[in-house]
């Protein structure tokens, strides 16, 4: 016979999960991907502006020391533009207006973790994930296609974990590993549910067919895998992060290595998945063995509950907002790496004066845990020996310190947003987040004044407000803060600073170093109401005189330096019924007021010292602290409506999170 063979309709065809499944993987990887690209594509533009600042890339092969010993003599600005910052061009404007779109993807539920924009990301994923796996399948017969799935969210569950990653890289500062990170916790998830359906579904078919489970090597080794798998996810919940972190990364390093070497014993098709993973952990590898550096420090301890840590010979290869990793050679804590934020800028911006001739990277570590505490008493207990015999000779023994070696991993991370591209700026911190906002004002500050605006700057005034709980706690950075708030306090900068400091208890009230143009106040701040004032131009009356630097008619009298007031008499940030009501009345009418025209009867505008600098010149705002401040910055950013962001110019924000 001759002719075409018969050809089996499609309806009565037999399901070959090894042929069908392996085509869904590739879709899977396709559509991440796809995504992936689409991402860098929007990011392009900020990493083509950062690299022109020299933002981008910083510290892609760790801190450096110059060994010339020439100091470094800033060059001085070469024309107007650069001394008064410039105007704002259509390319600002463009920005701008995508700062609005974006900005109502920054509303955050308490206890999710993740915003609107997060969770929209987090949402398609998963939908991708489920209609990879249900799509054109029989689950219930052939449960293959889960398996699949999961194998095919290996590569993404490794290329948002890494620290260092090429993805990271391209989307610029401020796009680190601990930004991307909630996409490999969910994706391992994702990939937990492929795993969870394929093993359960197998485990039925072979109950109700009555073949042993367990006996096979392809069965024995599936079920492991999927136990091994299991004790991963269990044990990544937050609230076992935050109270066992040592046994959540322990069992995770040892753990994956389980699951591979299980899962590649359970099905040869998993090989092609491990690949990528392990090229994205190599580079990961290689590029902290780069990164590491041995360095002499000096251990500080302000006081019993912060220690300034000053790793010396350290001239750059960093910029202010990131952080390192540091492992201190002391008390038998070789092992224990921590993450902490450089406080100061390179030494080629910073205001603040070296305590090396090389340079030095300032950290500050609060005593909250066990290595922090045990860091603190050792700094302590040196100081104490050291200084015997040089105070009775009278030798003030303050800034003593213990000489310890350390080791430092990165730095990583950074800020999203370039202050100097903003004509005003606004710093939120909480506690020890104040060490990442300190940071970057002295960045800011030091390239406004000290380097003279070399990238055509912007900024003309900026906000410093600290939230703490007690009084004595201002030492821990009161020196830094003086210096920065003195050199921007220089004739001619152009440049407007005042700091704002929160107090939730009180005690120790005379503890209040002298900070210039500085005031201190009991009670914890609304960012909200911070925010709001912040960017509400003075009434019309008060126009000439805030331009001039004097407080708007509707603002209470708070000038002066270090001035102390309450926000409550009764209790410290408590206010009864009447007064929250009254407060609500005000926030609806103030509303109402800056859409319309400034009205001398509505309004609380507390921004005392600094002038109104007019509308367009984008704001920029840093919180860094604590989750509940940091998800309270971003409903503040989310919350401003469109016909005042419009107004401003747009409004930029970057937060950084102080928990696991």
């Amino acid at each position: 016979m001759s002719g075409t063979p018969p050809v089996i309709p499609t309806e009565l065809q037999v399901y070959n999960s090894y042929v069908e499944d392996p085509k869904w993987q590739r879709k899977f990887s396709i559509i991440w991907g796809t995504a992936a690209g689409i991402a860098i594509l929007i990011s392009l533009p900020h990493l083509l502006r950062a690299i022109r600042s020299r933002r981008a890339f910083a510290g892609l092969f760790g801190v450096w020391e110059d060994w010339s010993g020439k100091a470094y003599q800033p060059v001085a600005a070469s024309d107007e533009r650069k001394r008064s910052g410039g105007s704002p061009g259509w390319k600002d404007r463009v920005r701008g207006v995508a700062r609005i779109v974006t900005s109502a993807l920054l509303w955050t539920l308490p206890g999710t973790e993740v915003d609107v924009g997060q969770m929209l990301i987090i949402i398609g994923y998963l939908v991708t994930v489920l209609v990879c796996i249900t799509m054109k399948s029989e689950l219930i017969s052939n449960p293959n296609r889960a398996g699949f799935l999961a194998l095919a969210q290996f590569p993404v569950v490794f290329l948002f974990a890494t620290k260092n990653s090429l993805l990271s890289l391209l989307l610029g500062p401020g796009n680190g590993y601990e930004k991307l990170n909630y996409v490999h916790k969910w994706a391992g998830r994702g990939m937990f549910i492929g795993a969870v359906v394929h093993g359960a579904l197998w485990i039925r078919n072979h109950l109700q067919y009555g073949l042993p489970i367990l006996g096979q090597q392809k069965e024995t080794s599936g079920v492991a895998a999927l136990g091994v798998l299991c004790v991963i996810v269990l044990t990544s919940f937050r609230s076992i992060r935050r109270l066992c972190w040592n046994l959540f990364f322990v069992v995770h390093v040892l753990a994956f290595v389980a699951f591979y070497v299980t899962v590649c014993y359970h099905t040869i098709y998993a090989r092609p998945w491990v690949y990528p993973p392990l090229a994205f952990y190599g580079l990961d590898l290689l590029m902290r063995l780069l990164r590491f550096r041995i360095k002499d420090a000096t251990l500080i301890p302000v006081d019993h509950a912060m220690t300034i840590i000053n790793v010396h010979d350290c001239s750059g290869g960093w910029v202010a907002g990131q952080h390192v990793r540091l492992r201190a050679f002391v008390s038998g804590r070789l092992f224990e790496s921590h993450p902490l934020t450089i406080m100061r800028a390179p030494p080629s911006t910073s205001c603040l004066s070296p305590s090396s001739a090389r340079g030095t990277l300032t950290l500050g570590a609060r005593a909250v845990g066990d290595w922090s505490r045990e860091l603190n008493a050792y700094a302590r207990a040196e100081r104490d020996r050291t200084s015997k015999g040089k105070e009775l000779d009278g030798i003030d023994t303050t800034d003593l310190g213990a000489d310890v070696q350390v080791m430092i991993d990165g730095p990583y991370g950074g800020c999203s947003v370039d202050l100097g591209e903003f004509e005003s700026v606004l710093l939120v911190a909480g506690g020890s987040g104040a060490t990442f906002t300190l940071g970057m004002l002295d960045d800011i500050v030091g390239r406004c004044v000290r380097l003279g605006r070399p990238n055509g700057e912007r900024t003309k005034r900026i906000k410093f407000a600290w939230c703490i709980k007690s009084f004595g706690a201002i030492e821990w950075f009161a020196q830094p803060l003086m210096e920065i708030a003195a050199v921007a306090a220089t004739p001619g900068s152009g440049l407007d600073l005042h700091v704002s400091v929160f107090v939730t208890c009180l005690c120790n009230p005379e503890a209040v170093p002298p900070i210039p143009n500085s005031d201190v106040r009991v009670g914890r701040p609304s960012i909200h109401k911070m925010l709001r004032d912040f960017v509400t131009p003075p009434c019309a009356p008060c126009a000439d005189s805030v331009a001039k630097g004097a407080s708007c008619c509707c603002a209470p009298d708070t000038a002066g330096t270090s001035t102390l007031s309450t926000a409550s008499a009764s209790q410290p940030g408590v206010l009864s019924a009447s007064e929250k009501a009254a407060e609500t009345k005000l926030e609806v009418e103030e509303e109402e007021r800056f859409a319309t025209e400034c009205d001398c009867e509505a309004g609380d505008f507390d921004v005392p010292g600094l002038r109104w600098v007019g509308l367009g010149g984008g704001v920029a705002v840093c919180a860094s602290g604590p989750e509940r401040l940091t998800r309270e910055a971003k409903n503040a950013v989310a919350r401003i409506g469109m016909a005042r962001s419009v107004a401003l110019g747009g409004i930029a924000l970057h937060t950084e999170l102080f928990s696991l």
